[in-house]
C-alpha cells in the first residue's frame, strides 16, 4: 500500500486528479465528507488529507511514502526528504512587500512580519541586513498597514490582496509551486515504483 499525503483544499484536489489520471484513483475520494484517510485496495493506494504545512512532516516521519507540498514550505522547514518533481501547480512567488511610498531607514533594524521567519532571516542575512522578525499566522498585510512592521515576507499569487491594501512587491525571493516529495527510506525500497509514478506524472503534465 502506497501512502500519499495530499494538502487539503483546491491544490490537493488538483493533485489527486493527476494521480487518478495515472491509475491511482480512489472511489472514496469522490464522496464529500470529513474523512482524512481513504484506502483503495484495488489500486493499492491510500490517501491522507492533511494541512498543507504538515505534508512534509508526514513524509519525513514515514507516515506517508510520498506527498505534495509547496516549495515555500520546503524552503522554510527544510525537511529531510527527496524532492523529485515540480508539478507546476499552485504557482506563486515568495516576496518582500511594503506600503506604497514607504522608504527604508537602513540605520534601524528592518521590522519584518511573516509566517516564514526562517526564509526571511536567510534572505536578509545574505544582504547583511539586520531584521526584527514578527511572526504572524494570518493577514500578514496588516503588519505594515497598522505600522507594526516595515515590510512583509509572504506568498503572492495574483497580488490582489496587496493592491487592495496599498502594498506592492519590493523584491522576489523565490518562485514557488507544488513539489512531489518522497520519504528517503520509501524511495530506497520502492525506487522503481516511485520513479514510474514520477515519469507518468510528467507525461500527464504535458
Amino acid at each position: 500500500m502506497l501512502n500519499i499525503a495530499l494538502p487539503k483544499g483546491r491544490l490537493g484536489d488538483d493533485v489527486y486528479r493527476r494521480f487518478s489520471a495515472i491509475g491511482f484513483s480512489c472511489a472514496a475520494m469522490e464522496n464529500e465528507g470529513r474523512k482524512l484517510i481513504f484506502r483503495d485496495d484495488e489500486h493499492d493506494v491510500s490517501y491522507l488529507l492533511v494541512k498543507p504545512s504538515d505534508v512534509a512532516v508526514y513524509v519525513e516521519r514515514g507516515a506517508a511514502d510520498i506527498g505534495v507540498v509547496g516549495k515555500d514550505v520546503l524552503m522554510e522547514n527544510k525537511p529531510d526528504v527527496y524532492e523529485l518533481l515540480d508539478l507546476g501547480l499552485g504557482r506563486c512567488r515568495m516576496c518582500v512587500a511594503a506600503m506604497n511610498g514607504w522608504s527604508e531607514d537602513i540605520s534601524l533594524p528592518l521590522r519584518v512580519a511573516t509566517k516564514y521567519p526562517n526564509t526571511a532571516r536567510e534572505y536578509f542575512s545574505r544582504q547583511n541586513r539586520e531584521i526584527d522578525v514578527i511572526k504572524l499566522h494570518g493577514s500578514i498585510e496588516l503588519g505594515p498597514v497598522l505600522g507594526m512592521s516595515d515590510v512583509i515576507v509572504d506568498i503572492v499569487e495574483t497580488g490582489t490582496t496587496l493592491k487592495e491594501n496599498d502594498l506592492s512587491v519590493r523584491s522576489v525571493i523565490a518562485e514557488s509551486s507544488a513539489r512531489l516529495i518522497v520519504n528517503k527510506s520509501s524511495y530506497h525500497f520502492e525506487k522503481e515504483r516511485i520513479d514510474k509514478i514520477v515519469n507518468d506524472l510528467k507525461e500527464v503534465a504535458l
